[in-house]
């Protein structure tokens, strides 16, 4: 399944979401996703500034711009599979994951900065039991233990994981592709790609050598618009000939087998692409942090912050409480899973809006 990620790149506009789904039609992709953006569940106010083509902007407000009312996705789906296209969508919090369910998804995708918000991961097995949706789980800036535990929440059945690196773009000698193939064997489900380099071929086919079956990429209309993720995003030409070559190495599997089919896929692209550069892009096979991922583990990734000022003494209740990015220029706070560790217990200090909490900040009685 290829998966046309159109993500924020509509910036709001139903007639450019449109417009990237017929992009998505002709690119001969099987699936469009969406991501639901409410800022409040993403970032605190105070995570930093972003640098815009128009100028220097707080990240939170740039999260703001991207908010649409249900409205839009509910005609962003009829009209995605008025096309036979699949609608995926990402929720980054309880709200949006609740509204999204309400207007039946094909799939929820959970990308790899949410892959610790165990609240919303319970919440999505809770609403997974009643309505039986599939779930596909990204895993960039992650290490194993991440991906164990998210796992253990959901559970196997019906969920797929996507080997992904966060950072845009991303080295393609950073890939380590031979993961996909490891990722298959220790958790024994469909293992697929979610990718931020820029070539629309290497990186997609070498996936599909070592086993992949789910393939996601960036689409947009130009590299040159103001999308968050449009300079790594494939143009409908350039997606057209990724699809097409996966295309290629599906007939390659099926005529020859899983192992042999592979190793021709692999021959192809050292003829295409040097077989140094293929090898580095296949990596060992071990699950780490790729080093362009290194510095934002903790930070794009859910930790627990403050979300007022609050004096010594103070009992925390759960919306003194945010599972969030730490993102720019905030501290990490403790992992989600502490949330319940900490709800109910004192102050032993004061606390500023926006930090990331701590254990030292509390009295244990």
């Amino acid at each position: 399944m290829v998966i046309a990620e159109i993500g924020t790149s509509h910036e709001g506009s139903i007639e450019k979401a449109k417009e990237l789904i017929d992009a998505a039609s002709y690119a001969e992709a099987d699936a469009v996703k969406f991501q639901w953006v409410i800022a409040d569940e993403i970032l605190h106010p105070k995570t930093g500034f972003v640098e815009l083509p128009t100028g220097r902007i707080p990240l939170y407000e740039r999260f703001r711009q991207l908010e649409c009312p249900k409205e839009f996705y509910t005609e962003t789906l009829a009209y995605a599979r008025s096309k036979n296209l699949k609608w995926i969508c990402s929720p980054f919090g309880l709200k949006s994951l609740e509204e999204l369910i309400s207007i039946n998804p094909d799939a929820v995708k959970i990308a790899s900065p949410e892959l610790n918000h165990f609240p919303m991961l319970k919440a999505i097995k809770a609403a997974r039991e009643k309505k039986g949706f599939p779930v596909i789980v990204s895993s960039g800036v992650s290490k194993l233990k991440d991906i164990e535990a998210a796992l253990a929440i959901l559970g196997a059945e019906n969920t797929s994981l996507l080997h992904c690196i966060t950072s845009y773009p991303a080295p393609e000698e950073e890939y380590n592709v031979r993961l996909i193939f490891s990722l298959k064997e220790i958790f024994g489900i469909e293992c697929g790609l979610s990718d931020h380099s820029l070539d629309p071929v290497l990186v997609p086919c070498l996936a599909a050598a070592k086993g992949a079956t789910i393939f996601e990429k960036h689409i947009t209309l130009s590299k040159k618009t103001s999308g968050l993720d449009d300079p790594v995003a494939l143009e409908p030409e350039q997606f057209l000939q990724m699809t097409k070559a996966l295309k290629q190495c599906e007939a390659a599997i099926k005529r020859y087998g899983n192992e042999r089919g592979g190793q021709e896929i692999i021959k192809q692209m050292e003829e295409q692409f040097g077989s140094e550069r293929v090898q580095k892009v296949l990596g060992s096979g071990v699950k780490k942090l790729a080093p362009a991922e290194e510095a934002n583990y903790g930070r794009t990734n859910r930790s627990l912050h403050y979300m007022a000022d609050f004096e010594s003494g103070h009992i925390l209740q759960a919306k003194d409480v945010g599972v969030l990015r730490t993102e720019k220029i905030l501290s990490p706070g403790l992992a989600p899973e502490c949330l319940d560790l900490i709800l109910g217990k004192k102050l032993s200090r004061k606390a500023k809006d926006g930090a990331g909490i701590s254990w030292e900040d509390f009295l244990f009685e």
